[in-house]
């Protein structure tokens, strides 16, 4: 069987499966939906009771980031139930099914006027993505047979459709809140989910080998939730002890600090802790040294995945709220909307995601590095080196009063480009190295670790208030390119923990003739 047969009974179109797309098209209408309503909730939060656009909360920059923060870290936490539900009960398929009622539900809530809509709103939406997100990016990897080359490619197309989705959100929902308000805006992204949802219900017959329930066979090669504990209060007793008084020390401060937060944090940290020991449990439970190995690497990629988010993601935080705040955004006497700008990074995607795609086959055909690990390591100091233009656009607006649209578009482009050479390839390398049987865990864990960076992403642009702009996108630069040159440094000792999982791939390449986009990369 060659390396790039399709899984029994799919259908191919334009050399993918028809699953692909169908997955393609319910994940651009959830990202419209989500991105729509991202674009807005800073802004929305920080806005006065008399603004323009409608009354909004009134909430300082601190406080808007804040939650912020908490908000877009939950949504990715969430992932890790998420997958461990569908792993243990109901299979991906069925879950995104449920997560995707949930945000229709979510959404909708959002587009009613209220202060307890707007919380009762973001729970759900919280809830529904953690349900979908986990579980459908792990049914696209399910499309593609072991060792099939296309499966990077397929992961690059899914993309697309993620950045489809923002794109036309943040084009479209930033003229509705400008016309009809923001509530408006948020009732948009609802009716952009329930597309997602048609889609999905109308495209089952396509997905109908993947993504189904846990056989019974399967589940006894799953090491039950309640033995997997259990292991851990046996072998664990010290270490668990350790964890209780830190916990119980971090209540206290609840207790006898003024700032809600500290509540929060450790509601946080016994989460973590919690997912920290099952984790030790699942690498005991691994039968091979080579699993082991892979099982390392993949929760080491989960620390370049928080740091490229946590620098990442103040495109919907604090480049946000700087943009609104002191950007010159008149073109030709017309006020371009600030949430146009977040359709930037979308916008380069689309343009520049097969030539970026190619650039790394013809690296890979040529025998040059370009390993997964190398590709995100790269992609988070070419997203780092993005900051250097804000710094820039600080220095402008101190000089001038304002600085100058063009300092945004260029540091969009650059972490667009960084985000092409890691995003899409730590998402296939996850489904790479991950343990067939904890295949949707392992996923949740890494939208978790997006998670904690999009918080670690909220805690910067808070700290903004505090140190300014200028120190804090300047420090992001420093770090993020350090930190991707150390992981280079270490690369050699990390490829050989993957045991080869990557090295056929260039022989499938020129065995297949494989193309990328609609250029051989062979010429």
């Amino acid at each position: 069987m060659s390396a790039t047969t399709l899984k029994p009974n799919q259908k191919e179109l334009w050399g993918h499966p028809i699953g692909l797309y169908v997955l393609f098209l319910t994940e651009m209408w959830e990202r419209f939906s989500y991105y729509g309503m991202r674009g807005l909730l800073s802004l929305y939060m920080a806005a006065e009771l008399t603004d323009a656009q409608g009354p909004g909360l009134g909430w300082t920059n601190a406080e808007a980031l804040k939650l912020y923060g908490w908000y877009t870290m939950l949504v990715y936490l969430m992932s890790i139930p998420g997958g461990m539900i569908a792993d243990k009960f109901l299979g991906q398929k069925r879950s995104v099914l449920v997560g995707a009622i949930i945000l229709v539900l979510g959404h909708g809530t959002l587009a009613i006027e209220a202060l307890w809509a707007f919380y009762a709103g973001l729970i759900l939406i919280i809830l529904g993505v953690g349900m979908l997100k986990p579980n459908i990016s792990t049914m696209v990897g399910g499309l593609y047979g072991e060792n099939d080359i296309r499966r990077d490619k397929g992961f690059s197309i899914f993309y697309i459709g993620i950045n489809t989705g923002s794109l036309l959100a943040t084009t479209i929902v930033g003229l509705v809140v400008a016309k009809w308000g923001w509530h408006a805006g948020f009732g948009l992204a609802g009716i952009g989910m329930l597309f997602g949802l048609l889609v999905y219900l109308w495209g089952q017959k396509y997905l109908t080998h993947v993504g189904n329930k846990t056989t019974e066979e399967e589940k006894k090669d799953q090491v039950p939730l309640s033995k997997l504990f259990g292991d851990l209060l046996k072998s664990s007793k010290h270490l668990i002890i350790v964890g209780i008084l830190i916990i119980l020390s971090i209540y206290y401060g609840g207790f006898v600090m003024s700032e809600i937060d500290h509540w929060g944090y450790a509601a946080l940290f016994v989460f973590l802790s919690l997912v920290v020991g099952m984790l030790m449990m699942i690498y005991k439970s691994l039968r091979s040294q080579v699993e082991k190995d892979r099982f390392l690497v993949v929760l080491l990629s989960f620390l370049l995945v928080i740091v490229f988010w946590g620098a990442f993601e103040q495109a919907g935080g604090l480049m946000n709220l700087y943009t609104n705040d002191y950007t010159n955004r008149d073109l030709f006497g017309w006020e371009v909307p600030t949430i146009w700008f977040q359709s930037l990074n979308a916008g380069f995607i689309i343009l520049f995601a097969v030539m970026v795609a190619n650039f790394w086959a013809k690296r890979k055909m040529k025998n040059k590095e370009a390993s997964s690990l190398f590709k995100m390591a790269t992609g988070t100091i070419i997203m780092g080196l993005g900051f250097v233009f804000m710094v820039f656009a600080t220095m402008d607006y101190k000089a001038n009063g304002s600085s100058a649209m063009y300092w945004l578009v260029l540091a969009y482009l650059f972490h667009t480009i960084g985000e092409l050479s890691s995003s899409p390839v730590s998402l296939s390398f996850v489904t790479k190295l991950a343990p067939v049987r904890y295949a949707s865990l392992m996923m949740g864990l890494y939208f978790a670790s997006t998670g904690l960076g999009n918080k670690v992403a909220g805690l910067l642009g808070e700290s903004a208030s505090e140190y300014g702009e200028y120190t804090v996108f300047l420090g992001i630069t420093i770090f993020t390119v350090i930190f991707g040159l150390l992981v280079i440094s270490i690369l050699k000792p990390l490829k050989r923990l993957t045991h080869g999982a990557e090295d056929n791939e260039r022989e499938i390449l020129e065995q297949e003739n494989y193309e990328l986009g609609n250029e051989d990369i062979n010429n």
